[in-house]
């Protein structure tokens, strides 16, 4: 199987999984925005962005070896979830220890009051993220196609029944989150046969040797890629309060558009970049498959900021609606992500996971600063910019790092150009004038001109691939 067929296969199978069911998802915004305060949803964003810490600290961050080393076939299986599994446990009972000091002692009254809840979320977030990165190891996309499917809707299903219905509130949307990813890890220990595979009576110390010197730096990556992507949460919630931090992470809904695609395509490529590596990118697979998606992450975002304000008023309730203002910038944070994402799929080809660590390191220190410095002047807005520039720093540090491993040809130039142009569209939002959406229309259309030969190129091949496949029928 090609390069190009093996991504667009696993593009597909996780796009039947996740685009459909987290689209469903993001059109459950008015629900929670409507029945939920801005202290609820600010006091639910304020748990998950804690235990999206923890989870890379306290686990050592494992996941990410139990997936780079399940692709290669010389490590044994049973090694591999076996040393995962012993992580996940142990990391599990240090948070039931913490949640028992903090109760003695009240260190956090609003921990001590949902601690069972922070538990769970816990259990199930570490437990989700071990299983599914065994799972893309081992290639069973699509069991994880499946998983997702249940897990989506099992979880919309609750949402619905817990806060519209029953009218629990919070301890609904709690139960609900924490219920549909367990299905999900239920699912695929069933399919998968992980019990079986799990043998804790073999130490494995070869297989935890190579594991633990591929994920200790990546527990620095983990922890400074949560700085970069919620650390600012605490700063918002320190100098605007719990309710802002609700506004805040409702904001990010609307991005999460660019984030469904960005996920789907980062699962798929991590597995094609170490299946196909190419130092010399001989038939241009990379660079072909960089353009693309860079392609589609800036157009899809410059049609976001064009379209913010009126997304807002279609999902946000009236409390809620003042969250336009930060959807532009965390959409751009989410293009350099993604293109971030992309090319850190060659450090983990090439095993270097020290680059991953201190690229996302120098995103998180600069994260920091900004947030600090911007955020007590400027409120949500200025958090918002920093996250967007720190991951513009990310981007710059990979893709100059890159060249260690890769001669990736692409238009550096035609992309900053462009680039420049989303920037220009998510400042000029702020201007009230009859014209500002005629301004945005044009860059909007500047941006499309400029992509012109890409889209070209991606519309033939779609047309010939169609063509091929019906040619094969007849």
């Amino acid at each position: 199987m090609n390069g190009y067929k093996y991504l667009f296969k696993n593009i597909g199978l996780l796009t039947l999984s996740s685009f459909a069911t987290k689209i469903l998802v993001f059109f459950l915004v008015p629900l929670y925005t409507n029945i939920l305060t801005t202290t609820e949803y600010g006091t639910y964003d304020l748990f998950n962005t804690t235990i999206g810490v923890l989870i890379p600290i306290l686990t050592l961050n494992i996941q990410e070896s139990v997936m780079r080393f399940s692709l290669e076939k010389k490590y044994s299986r049973n090694a591999i979830i076996t040393i995962g599994a012993k992580y996940l446990l142990i990391s599990n009972i240090i948070v039931i220890i913490g949640l028992e000091i903090n109760s003695i002692f009240n260190i956090s009254i609003l921990v001590k009051q949902y601690a069972i809840f922070f538990f769970l979320m816990y259990a199930t977030q570490s437990m989700s993220g071990i299983i599914i990165s065994y799972i893309r190891g081992i290639d069973k996309i699509a069991e994880l196609s499946v998983s997702s499917v249940i897990a989506s809707f099992v979880t919309i299903g609750l949402n619905i029944v817990f806060l519209a219905v029953f009218k629990w509130g919070l301890m609904g949307y709690f139960l609900a989150n924490i219920v549909g990813p367990f299905f999900q890890c239920i699912y695929l220990i069933i399919r998968a046969n992980v019990i079986k595979n799990i043998n804790f009576h073999n130490n494995f110390n070869t297989e935890k040797k190579a594991m633990l010197s591929y994920c200790k730096p990546m527990i620095a990556n983990g922890v400074a890629w949560w700085v970069n992507n919620t650390s600012d949460r605490y700063i918002v919630i320190f100098f605007c309060g719990l309710a802002e931090n609700g506004v805040y992470s409702v904001a990010s809904k609307i991005p999460s558009i660019l984030n469904i695609f960005q996920s789907i395509f980062n699962q798929a490529w991590t597995l094609s970049a170490v299946r196909d590596f190419d130092p010399e990118d001989k038939n241009g697979f990379f660079a072909n498959t960089y353009k693309a998606y860079n392609c589609m992450m800036v157009i899809l975002c410059s049609f976001i900021i064009m379209f913010d304000k009126i997304l807002a008023k279609c999902l946000y309730a009236n409390d809620f609606y003042i969250a336009w203002k930060y959807v532009p910038w965390l959409t751009i944070a989410g293009v350099f992500g993604a293109m971030s994402g992309y090319i850190g799929g060659f450090f983990s080809a090439v095993k270097d996971s020290r680059i991953f660590a201190s690229s996302s390191i120098v995103g998180a220190i600069s994260n920091i600063i900004l947030n600090l410095i911007l955020t007590p002047y400027m409120g949500a807005l200025g958090a918002a910019i920093a996250t967007a520039v720190c991951y513009v720093e990310v981007w710059i540090f990979r893709y100059i790092q890159s060249k260690k491993y890769i001669k990736l040809r692409i238009n550096i130039f035609r992309d900053i150009v462009t680039y420049v142009l989303i920037c220009m569209q998510a400042t000029i939002i702020y201007v009230k004038s009859n014209y500002i959406y005629l301004l945005q229309c044009v860059l909007f259309v500047a941006i499309i001109i400029l992509y012109a030969d890409d889209i070209k190129k991606i519309i033939n091949k779609c047309i010939n691939k169609i063509r091929c496949k019906y040619k094969t029928k007849k």
